[in-house]
């Protein structure tokens, strides 16, 4: 024990000599997911942490993101389902949505929340909590509102905005982000949603619901395009039967027009042009990441078209530097950031140089059916040459969505010739839930055959899994095989 005593003392006279004076252990630049983990993280673990925030606590996921779109979704839902109740044996109903209620709603579901990620709350952490907009003026010191910020460690944690796509006259017209949408208080009679990602297609889908006349523009050739067609087909065509239009494979020539009076004219792949009229636009063209007015040339931080550079670490090019969430690039999602940050605290506090992220991130499209996925998908197994197998199970022949009256959609598993699981996606009912059976599995390199050894809850959703990984048993029982165990037995079967 003193032996062991004796090394921290070592360690900690070694780094006061070997470390120059700062104001603090961490800074973090940036109040959203990533950043407030890091600032109560390092605050809970004896850390002095300063946390700048320009805006709003809580960044995107809270006031224009995760929190108002899934609020959002469930409103757009009830009223489907208001719509569909005779498929229920119910007597339906026509609703006729208020937008300006509906968003009520959702600003107060905010409002629920705001305390978690208040300045008040971080300053009872013993966060210093500063809002401004600040920059770099040397590789040690960030500057804001007169300050001197000096620290061991900074963490940028700036997050990203919507990308704005190059449409002639789009900068004309009234449009609506993600940043703005939920502001909205008016009926929106019909809208135009540049863009067929997750975004995209869940504010198609939740404005259909609610009431509007919906046409989605993409040059892409499918919903969601990074998802495997099967996959994203399951969700286009539900959307489909609600009412919502789709464009693929198109450019957008110009928008023009004004308030209530979009034109859009676009041009398919051959050529051929056509005009649409809508109400209000929507662009949710992808997001960029929020890099500019940080004085980072003056940080010794290096830039690269647009995105911050950074290894595996998330460490930039000054060591003292790093990024958490949407501004490191790759998967934009609040969990990813919150992951981040873990991995940030590692580096910062216990100087575990080593600690980097999880190369396996799940996510999920919040459409109905939902889509989630995790790992290979089936596409890039076969784009990149890997060997796999592909195991596929529909809810059709689940009882809990049966009962639930919600069939439509399948759980597929991507495997190795051996059956170890490399990806997994689901598009069904409750995706994003059922999907964590397989998140883990993909980081623990287990083989399809352990989970048809789990007992799954009956009824449930979760029994997907076990049928999916009962394929693989089953292809294992050709004729010779039960031949064999036949005769080893003693079985007397025809």
């Amino acid at each position: 024990m003193a032996t062991m005593f004796g090394i921290f003392v070592q360690i900690r006279n070694l780094r006061e000599t070997s470390v120059a004076r700062t104001e603090f252990d961490i800074v973090v630049i940036g109040g959203g997911a990533g950043g407030l983990v890091v600032a109560a993280g390092g605050a809970s673990l004896g850390a002095k942490v300063a946390l700048v925030e320009k805006h709003k606590m809580g960044g995107d996921c809270l006031n224009n993101g995760c929190v108002p779109s899934k609020t959002l979704l469930k409103s757009a839902k009830i009223a489907h389902l208001m719509r569909t109740a005779a498929d229920y044996n119910i007597p339906p109903h026509a609703p006729s949505p208020d937008i300006g209620h509906v968003m009520e709603r959702v600003a107060a579901v905010i409002k629920g929340i705001e305390p978690n990620d208040s300045a008040e709350r971080f300053r009872g952490l013993g966060v210093d909590v500063i809002f401004g907009e600040g920059k770099f003026i040397s590789p040690e010191c960030f500057e804001v509102n007169g300050r001197k910020l000096t620290a061991r460690t900074f963490v940028i944690a700036t997050g990203s905005r919507p990308a704005v796509p190059p449409i002639p006259g789009i900068n004309d017209v009234p449009f609506l982000t993600n940043e703005t949408v939920f502001d909205l208080r008016e009926q929106v009679p019909s809208l135009i949603v540049i863009g067929s990602g997750p975004i995209g297609c869940e504010m198609a889908q939740a404005f259909a619901r609610l009431g509007a006349k919906v046409t989605v523009v993409d040059m892409a050739a499918q919903t969601m395009p990074v998802e495997d067609a099967d996959l994203s087909r399951i969700v286009q065509h539900q959307m489909e039967k609600e009412g919502v239009e789709f464009n693929f494979n198109v450019s957008i020539m110009k928008v023009e027009g004004g308030k209530h009076d979009i034109r859009m004219f676009i041009k398919d792949k051959n050529g051929a042009g056509k005009s649409l009229q809508a109400t209000h636009l929507l662009v949710a063209a992808g997001r960029r990441a929020n890099v500019e007015g940080l004085g980072l040339e003056a940080a010794g931080v290096e830039v690269d078209k647009g995105r911050i550079v950074c290894d595996e670490t998330l460490r930039t090019t000054n060591p003292h530097i790093f990024l958490c969430g949407d501004v490191a690039g790759g998967p934009q999602f609040t969990h990813v950031a919150g992951h981040h940050a873990r991995i940030l605290l590692r580096q910062a506090i216990f100087r575990m140089r080593w600690a980097k992220p999880s190369v396996h991130v799940p996510w999920c499209t919040y459409t109905d059916p939902e889509l989630a996925r995790i790992g290979l998908s089936e596409s890039e197994a076969v784009k990149t040459g890997v060997a796999h197998k592909v195991y596929k199970f529909g809810f059709e022949e689940i009882d809990r969505a049966r009962t639930e009256g919600e069939t439509e959609g399948f759980a597929k598993v991507i495997t190795t010739p051996k059956g170890k699981i490399l990806g997994a996606a689901i598009v069904g009912p409750h995706a994003g839930e059922v999907i964590h059976e397989y998140v883990l599995a993909v980081n623990k390199g287990m083989n399809l055959k352990e989970l048809s050894r789990i007992i799954h809850i009956y009824p449930t959703f979760a029994e997907i899994n076990k049928r999916v990984a009962d394929q693989r048993l089953k292809e294992g029982l050709t004729p010779s095989a039960r031949a064999w165990i036949q005769r080893i037995f003693g079985l007397q079967g025809t």
